[in-house]
């Protein structure tokens, strides 16, 4: 239980929207429907990002933002550790470096040591562009933290962490 002031018998949980929260929840959450609430809320939570980045004028999807962070944090990576890094598989990441390339935010460049690969670098474009993004991504971090004490959030991050090693394919 995260909440131990709730009532005997109400299990608050991450999920309870607690008193006076106006977002159609139930107060009693008892629903075991994990799978439908972990991916409606993904759901809407993506389109949420969508809508929001497009708004700002950020040209990115939040996938392409994710593989120019990365470039950011080092330039001239393979395309095939792009696509690891994100769970993608070679074909899903082949297409968005063609868009970010055909924009103008990446460039591909043959690696010396391995003519067969190339290597995907940041440009001048794509870091202004994924700065763009990342302010509002930092928005839209704080809305989602908003409401919930320090410990929620700790305990929320807990439960997401677990998923990505115990679902984690090798």
């Amino acid at each position: 239980m995260l909440n131990p002031a709730a009532p005997p018998g109400h299990q608050r949980t991450w999920l309870d929207p607690g008193p006076g929260r106006k977002d159609g929840m139930k107060k009693d959450l008892k629903d075991d429907r994990l799978i439908y609430l972990i991916i409606t809320a993904q759901h809407r939570l993506r389109m949420h990002i969508r809508d929001e980045l497009a708004a700002a004028g950020v040209k990115i999807t939040l996938v392409q933002a994710g593989i120019l962070f990365l470039l950011m944090e080092e330039t001239g990576r393979a395309m095939s550790e792009l696509g690891r890094l994100l769970s993608l598989d070679n074909s899903s990441i082949t297409g968005l470096i063609d868009r970010l390339e055909k924009s103008g935010f990446v460039q591909r460049k043959t690696n010396p040591n391995d003519r067969r690969i190339s290597l995907v670098h940041i440009t001048p474009q794509g870091t202004g562009e994924v700065n763009q993004a990342k302010t509002v991504i930092a928005r839209i971090n704080e809305e989602i933290k908003a409401d919930f004490s320090d410990a929620e959030v700790e305990a929320f991050k807990k439960i997401l962490n677990s998923f990505l090693t115990r679902f984690r394919k090798e």
